[in-house]
């Protein structure tokens, strides 16, 4: 008597996620988690929205500095403004959140690349970065009659995007370095000063002249300027200059950040 043999169902081994993968995932969710979180993606965006509607085409939209209006002139000052809140907050603000609740701790644990979790957060920054560019763009065109070609907003859209670099960098400092229940405060006392100090509000020319020797150390001025020129509008300094200072800035920031992870560390 012969038997015959049934074939059993062969299993595949389950093949690891690629890293690449796990990089694109985390961006994703962390831009999707961005976006469905109102109380952040309306003020992230709002914010440069509104002070641009007051000041640059409302109160001084028949002004005009060198050979472009105000309007034209505050669409890249104001960008720059709502790069630097998407990242001081969406960063600064949230990781601290996210390492006083434990949640670094658990990615830590996990078997995620660490870096996948710093990319996903600098990610969001650029693509908010992206969408108050589109935003403000739109507004000057459709209410204060601004010009601006397909190079000039191509060049402002990669200039906010290169922005939230050294922008990002200065959040995650302040998100290791601050305690995470006074982060927002703190978020504050850097945002705003820092921007208007930079010219970002009134032009620098009308500041006090101390405040023009002060704002060539901060990273929103260099991003400003860089904005101006790429505008046609009146600027200082050369694009070597202003890259250099952003690299400085962000390599310096990234030192604060790595110090105070390793003092964390040497201390739990």
């Amino acid at each position: 008597m012969s038997t015959t043999a049934i074939p059993m169902p062969t299993t595949t081994a389950l093949k690891p996620p690629s890293v690449l993968r796990i990089f694109i995932t985390e961006i994703r969710y962390e831009i999707l988690r961005s976006l469905r979180t109102r109380a952040y993606s309306l003020a992230a965006i709002g914010f440069p929205v509104m002070f641009y509607c007051l000041f640059g085409l409302l109160l001084n939209r028949n002004e005009i500095i060198g050979s472009v209006s105000v309007a034209k002139y505050l669409l890249g000052g104001y960008a720059v403004f709502g790069s630097l809140g998407a990242a001081i907050f969406g960063i600064g603000v949230g990781v601290a959140l996210d390492r006083s609740a434990g949640w670094l701790d658990l990615k830590h644990a996990s078997p995620m690349p660490p870096l996948a979790y710093i990319l996903s957060k600098c990610s969001m920054a650029v693509v908010y970065s992206f969408l108050i560019v589109c935003v403000l763009t739109a507004l000057g065109i459709a209410l204060g009659h601004v010009h601006i070609t397909a190079i000039e907003f191509a060049r402002i859209a990669l200039i906010a995007a290169i922005g939230a670099i050294p922008f990002s960098c200065l959040g995650l400092a302040m998100a290791f370095t601050v305690p995470p229940a006074a982060a927002g405060g703190i978020a504050n006392l850097v945002y705003l000063p820092m921007s208007f100090l930079s010219g970002l509000w009134v032009p620098l020319q009308f500041l006090p002249k101390i405040l023009q020797q002060i704002a060539p150390v901060l990273p929103t001025y260099h991003l400003a300027q860089m904005m101006y020129a790429a505008l046609g509008a009146p600027s200082h300094g050369t694009l070597t200059q202003h890259l250099l200072g952003l690299t400085g800035f962000s390599i310096l920031m990234i030192g604060i950040t790595w110090f105070a992870i390793y003092h964390r560390e040497q201390n739990s």
